[in-house]
This record gives C-alpha cells, structure tokens and sequence, in this order.
C-alpha cells in the first residue's frame, strides 16, 4: 500500500514517536512507497510562524530530507480539493485528502475528520 502522510505523522517519524510503533516507524524508514506533499512542509512552515509549532527553525526542511518521495500538487489536486463536501475545514488536510484519492494512495493520520471522506485511510 502507497502511504501518503499527514502533517502530525511527518512530526512524529522525525521524532521517532514511540506512539506509531516500532513496526511503523521500520517503514517509514525503509519503505519507497511513502510520500510526502508540499502541503505538509507549507503547514509546517506556516505554523512555526505564526507560533504554534515548537521545533528547529528548519525543521520543515529536516522533514523534507528524511527520504519520503515527492508528491506534488497538481492542477487536479487543487479541484478535487475544493469539491470536497466542508466536512474539515483545515485547507491543509483537505488537499491531503483531495491528493490521496486523485492518486488512489492510502492516508497515514490520527485525524478523526478524515475518516468523512471517501478516502483510503491508515488510522495511526
């Protein structure tokens, strides 16, 4: 299975929480098929601004170089997103839906919300 990672996911995997298991945090190491979006970094860098997100100034750039693939946002993302029904109002995490199921990859999150969507989803 092709994982897409939400935002708190790409957190926890640079801190090496032991709350997604040792199993998991092995793929995510090892695994090729582990994307991350552009979306995830843009989050990051937004909350560390606006001061709700602790962490090294580049953090957002240490999770860019832990090794995950490289999904971009595509024209289709950006429409599929803005169709969703307004179930979760974070942009971040609907583009991250909208990514997942244009791409048919299954959604790595603890985010209860996401499960409203008819998205492939791995609750962590």
């Amino acid at each position: 299975m092709t994982l897409l990672l939400d935002t708190h996911v790409a957190l926890w995997a640079i801190a090496g929480d032991p709350t997604l298991g040792e199993e998991f945090l092995d793929r995510l190491r090892h695994d090729a098929d582990i994307f991350l979006s552009p979306v995830t970094i843009w989050e990051i860098t937004i909350k560390q601004s606006a001061g709700n997100l602790a962490g090294p100034v580049d953090l957002a750039e240490r999770i860019r170089d832990m090794g995950f693939s490289e999904l971009p946002i595509t024209h289709e993302h950006a429409a599929a997103a803005g169709r969703l029904p307004p179930h979760h109002r974070d942009p971040f995490g609907r583009m991250l839906i909208a990514q997942a199921i244009v791409e048919g990859f299954t959604l790595a999150s603890r985010d209860a919300a996401m499960s409203l969507y008819d998205v492939d989803l791995l609750k962590i």
